[in-house]
């Protein structure tokens, strides 16, 4: 099997356990991936991950011309500003979770601090994320959002609507989005108690010793 084949059935084997475990439902969120050409392999508009087909995957070009299989997301602002802005960038994923879009509406979250530091996981793992104002879906000037971020945010939480995550691969951003909505679950358990978050010592330590993306 190619490279680009093994990729195709680890981008659906992936969606697949996102969609079985309840992190986004119906035919909600959308996935991409650089190819080893540097083009992309982006999921169809309208589809569930729960049933994405290897072989009908928006792929695209190195020069962002769609060449072969369905219509891709359209999201597809999103994904491109993360590519453009972020050299390190590797995969996308959007997810409509649950627990961070609750997150999202409560009143006292800070914008440019989305999560609270209540584990040392969603700091390693994502750095500072920042909250967007809400977009109607689709909109391109969620794309523009993220471009004026200038690649400083791995992550980034859409108001009312959900998060997106950059990483190095496929794997490593699911892996980081799940850390986001654990988070984001453990802050909507802990409202209204006095939880114990990490403090800022114990923040500058994880910061320091994983070289997370921090001061931007």
């Amino acid at each position: 099997m190619s490279a680009e084949a093994d990729l195709r059935e680890q981008m659906c084997l992936l969606a697949k356990s996102l969609f079985d475990r309840g992190l986004t439902s119906g035919s909600t969120g959308n996935i991409s991936s650089r190819t080893a050409d540097g083009g992309l392999l982006v999921s169809p508009t309208g589809t569930s991950f729960g049933r994405l087909d290897p072989g009908r995957l928006s792929r695209f070009d190195a020069d962002g011309r769609l060449i072969d299989g369905d219509s891709p997301t359209k999201e597809m602002s999103l994904h491109s500003a993360f590519y453009t802005t972020r050299s390190t960038a590797g995969a996308v994923v959007h997810l409509h979770s649950c627990h961070a879009v609750a997150w999202s509406l409560m009143p006292e979250v800070d914008e440019d601090n989305f999560l609270p530091p209540l584990t040392p996981y969603g700091i390693m793992k994502l750095g500072r994320v920042k909250l967007l104002p809400y977009f109607r879906p689709g909109d391109p000037a969620m794309g523009e959002a993220v471009r004026g971020l200038a690649g400083k945010r791995s992550a980034v939480m859409l108001a009312n609507h959900g998060p997106v995550v950059a990483a190095k691969d496929v794997e490593a951003a699911c892996n980081a989005i799940e850390e986001l909505e654990d988070t984001a679950r453990l802050a909507m358990m802990m409202r209204g108690h006095a939880a114990r978050a990490l403090n800022s010592d114990q923040i500058a330590d994880l910061v320091s010793h994983f070289d997370v993306e921090w001061e931007a």
